[in-house]
């Protein structure tokens, strides 16, 4: 946790946004829990804490809008990968087969800024 700027004890949501995107990417699995458990004492934080730790957050978000936008693609390309390697497992062991008409049940997932 010491590697991110501390900023009253805590990492700077940002600095939070960009790390799970690059430990998503890498598929750190044990990292990514590590950032769980931060963003939850986070949010335990803000419950308990008063109106100027709520002020604060609110400002750190706003500057991590972007980060949160390339994380949350990063978690839909995440999502697809996972779904294309579940359905070639359940292929492979012959419990899934294609049907007509089963087409008509995709849907597209580009979004037309090539952010895919």
């Amino acid at each position: 946790m010491q590697e991110f700027g501390e900023h009253r004890g805590h990492p700077k949501l940002r600095d939070l946004v960009v790390e799970a995107s690059r430990s998503l990417a890498r598929l750190d699995a044990g990292r990514l829990e590590e950032l769980a458990l931060c963003c939850q004492a986070l949010n335990r934080d803000l419950v308990c804490g008063d109106g100027t730790a709520r002020a604060a957050l609110a400002c750190e978000a706003r500057e991590a809008v972007q980060d949160m936008a390339v994380f949350a693609r990063v978690l839909e390309a995440t999502r697809a990968n996972l779904n294309v390697m579940n359905r070639l497992r359940e292929l492979r062991g012959g419990r899934l087969e294609y049907r007509e008409g089963q087409m008509q049940q995709w849907v597209r997932t580009e979004n037309g800024h090539g952010n895919n």
